[in-house]
């Protein structure tokens, strides 16, 4: 709804505009995964291919696709939750924001794991956008010195910063550190490029 002065108007958004639309987005965004996991499956995991194996020049194709591809049906539950309720937090800042955000975290992400990871090895899974969505939900609210923000980034980082730190330890088998590094550090970086001034920090 909006309310006029005599020198502008200012446009306000009730809870429920923000809510309904980001609960949409995650669900459809798992619901959509859990299809392509079924699929992988019953096609002898004929996905698996779009992972991203590095510093080959054909692989640079699956940047983005690696992040929708899973391992298993453990590998995608592992992520599930994690995913829906950090991209539930970061959607209420605003869906092309978000949108923004998630775009840069899984192609900067994406493209620092063609680089960087161990030869031979297959990368995919949502967890990489994960670790950016952790960053970015944390950051935001400080970058934009908005209070309830930092509210929010702490209590983020309160409930999934020992897991998120975990997740950073090169002494895991079969965990892709470097594309959680990556992707927290993009996330990072998302905040800062995406930060709003002013009033629209408050919308």
């Amino acid at each position: 709804m909006t309310y006029e002065s005599s020198q502008n108007t200012v446009t306000r958004w009730s809870p429920r505009e923000r809510i309904v639309p980001a609960a949409k987005v995650m669900a459809g965004w798992l619901a959509l995964l859990w299809l392509l996991e079924a699929v992988d499956t019953v096609s002898g995991h004929s996905l698996d291919r779009f992972g991203v194996q590095p510093r080959e020049a054909s692989e640079l194709v699956d940047v983005v696709p690696s992040a929708f591809v899973h391992f298993g049906f453990g590998h995608l539950a592992a992520n599930s939750l994690p995913l829906l309720v950090l991209g539930f937090v970061a959607a209420l800042s605003g869906l092309r924001r978000f949108l923004y955000a998630v775009a840069i975290i899984a192609v900067a992400g994406g493209l620092g794991v063609w680089l960087v990871a161990p030869a031979h090895t297959n990368t995919a899974g949502a967890s990489g956008i994960i670790f950016g969505l952790f960053g970015f939900v944390l950051l935001s609210g400080f970058v934009e010195r908005r209070p309830l923000g930092i509210v929010v980034g702490i209590l983020v980082a309160a409930y999934y910063g020992a897991g998120i730190l975990g997740g950073l330890s090169p002494l895991q088998e079969g965990v892709s550190w470097q594309g959680h590094l990556l992707g927290l550090a993009a996330g990072i970086a998302a905040a800062f490029a995406l930060r709003r001034r002013g009033d629209a920090a408050h919308q």
